[in-house]
């Protein structure tokens, strides 16, 4: 099919197999398709990708597509070609003959659509090939990392700004899931995208359970969580290598498909991990934040943050990784203090005074979504400047509205301790005091006759340690890093310690229960049965194998349910599925129908 002679609504439905555009990707397709540039923010899995793929169909001449990860690249070639589009990918990955054949169909004007590195395109040798070819539009996937002030900062990407110069009547398009206003305007400038149209779809993905638990023997948590999510695919995101390592080890002990991923194992090995990943023959990745961008799956059904991440930015990128098909999907973060002052203690490592100034502020920003007592949706919505007008309904402050207490007497207990013993002394030795511990350093330090000593002991160890750890975060108390973490009380505490003010504390929840499951009847807006979507999750990833394809580029996980509740029983029902265009109906409507009649 021609799709310069069809209308962006036949595209849509014969070749991407859906029946009308999600909010704001007609008006950004049009304006393309009119020769205009457009900035877009749009949220993972809101559908940024078929924003410039229809446009490249509609004008003449390839689209030139900016990918950070040779895995993206590849994974977004596949799923188009399995559509019948001509795309290709031209990045180090190919050997010499692949890459002079991508080279010869591009000069022949065979492909719709090339997809490059930020490298390959800012190559003289690069350029000057596209000089001489009609370009019909270049789309800069990713575009927070054009910007300083993203979290995800990429120096080969500053490069871009270029394109603008080179390329003056060109349509161009940025896209991003994840930035805030500082970030956005520095993008447009940098690209040279000052008057573009700017859409912004929002950052909300209210299909995501977002969940928070203090972190207490983190391991058997995460174990407990797994046993809810049953073979569904997900993400465990860890602080260092070393721990990706441990974490993945105990799981593939406890039986879980599970391996690590971080970036100093060999080229090879990550590549392993991620295709298994991809393909569904690996349960669960355990990562550091080297991996994720470009992970097109969108049947990952959970992500865990098995340490705290450094800022909000980072956060909703990788909780986003989950249900991109809109399907219910679950985020859940192990909250400890401890990972606070790690991340301080890196931060404080930098040299770049301003640069740990914005870090410092990120990572207080992202401390104060933890702990919030409102609704995680619109703690989390707020850092981005978007509002909710109401509580979403859909995260554990909503679902389970934490209990308040009185905690000014404790509190002032815990703060004069810390006076008595000095200033000298840790969290644990404060407590000990507090509890009446009769060890030997105690006793050698003279600490069992303060004043303070054994004031604490009907409370437990647990029950001084999160009032110690929240009394830091609030501002009370100020935990020295550099000097094995010495506790030492702010002015803040001077007004509490006098009985001039009050505190009131959230009270803490049992720290090793599980997050509920998510109904899906809630966002699938459909019930559909779940036999037959397993089936259908089989044959798709028999066909997918013999494609040699991850399985979701035959057909997601949101398509195979709305098969399952509708159970079409021909080829023109089957067509009106989401997610099944002519090429694939074309490609497996048979042998889909044959196995949906079985169970009629």
């Amino acid at each position: 099919m021609n799709a310069r002679r069809c209308t962006i609504h036949e595209s849509l439905s014969r070749i991407f197999g859906y029946e009308e555009f999600r909010p704001h990707q007609q008006q950004i397709v049009e304006t393309l398709i009119a020769g205009q540039d457009s900035f877009v923010l749009m949220p993972t899995g809101g559908g940024k990708s078929l924003c410039f793929q229809i446009p490249a169909l509609h004008r003449d001449g390839v689209a030139i597509v900016v990918s950070p990860l040779i895995s993206l690249m590849k994974d977004q070639v596949d799923a188009l070609t399995q559509n019948g589009v001509a795309a290709a990918y031209y990045n180090s990955s190919l050997g010499a003959v692949e890459a002079r054949k991508t080279l010869a169909r591009l000069h022949a004007g065979e492909l719709d659509l090339l997809y490059v590195s930020p490298e390959r395109l800012a190559s003289e040798d690069f350029l000057d090939r596209l000089r001489s070819m009609d370009i019909a539009l270049f789309a800069i996937d990713e575009a927070h990392c054009v910007s300083q002030w993203g979290h995800d900062f990429r120096p080969e990407y500053v490069q871009l700004g270029r394109l603008r110069q080179h390329f003056p009547h060109v349509p161009m398009i940025a896209l991003t899931a994840t930035a805030d206003p500082q970030t956005r305007d520095d993008i447009i400038a940098r690209l040279g995208l000052n008057g573009a149209h700017r859409f912004f779809a929002g950052f909300d993905r209210p299909n995501i359970r977002y969940t928070v638990v203090d972190k207490h023997k983190p391991f058997d948590q995460l174990s407990a969580f797994l046993k809810t999510q049953g073979d569904n695919s997900g993400i465990v995101y860890a602080l260092s290598r070393k721990r990706t390592e441990e974490v993945a080890a105990k799981l593939l002990d406890a039986g879980i498909a599970a391996r690590p991923y971080h970036a100093g194992l060999p080229d090879k090995e990550r590549e392993r991990v991620q295709e298994a990943f991809l393909r569904d023959d690996l349960q669960v990745v355990v990562a550091t934040v080297a991996f994720g961008m470009g992970i097109d799956k969108p049947n990952v059904r959970f992500v865990v943050h098995y340490d705290l991440p450094k800022n909000i930015e980072s956060y909703y990128q990788e909780t986003g990784r989950s249900g991109r098909d809109g399907l219910p999907a679950e985020a859940l973060l192990l909250f400890g203090y401890g990972d606070i002052a790690v991340a301080r203690g890196l931060i404080e490592k930098g040299s770049n005074v301003e640069q740990k100034r914005i870090e410092n502020h990120k990572l207080a920003a992202m401390v104060s979504y933890a702990e919030p007592l409102t609704c995680r949706r619109r703690a989390l919505l707020g850092y981005f400047g978007e509002q909710l007008d109401q509580d979403c309904g859909n995260c554990d402050i909503c679902l389970n509205p934490p209990e308040r207490f009185d905690a000014t007497e404790d509190a002032r207990m815990l703060l004069s301790c810390v006076f008595r013993v000095g200033q000298r002394f840790g969290m644990g030795h404060v407590i000990d005091v507090l509890r009446g511990s009769k060890n030997e350093r105690i006793q050698s330090l003279g600490h069992n006759s303060l004043s303070t000593y054994g004031i604490g002991a009907a409370k437990g160890q647990e029950h001084w340690g999160t009032l110690g750890r929240q009394l830091v975060h609030l501002g009370y108390l100020q935990q020295d890093v550099a000097n094995y973490s010495v506790l030492k009380l702010t002015e803040s505490s001077r007004p509490l310690l006098k009985g001039e003010t009050t505190l009131s504390l959230p009270r803490p929840r049992p720290k090793a229960k599980a997050p509920a499951r998510v109904a899906k009847r809630r966002f699938t807006e459909m019930d559909y049965d779940q036999n037959i979507f397993d089936a259908l999750r089989k044959l798709r990833k028999e066909l997918a194998d013999e494609a040699n394809v991850p399985p979701y580029v035959i057909f997601g996980d949101a398509t195979l349910a709305q098969m399952s509740a509708q159970c079409p029983s021909n080829e023109e029902e089957l067509l009106k599925i989401a997610g099944v265009g002519q090429r694939k109906l074309e490609r497996y409507g048979k042998v889909f129908l044959d196995l949906i009649e079985e169970f009629s």
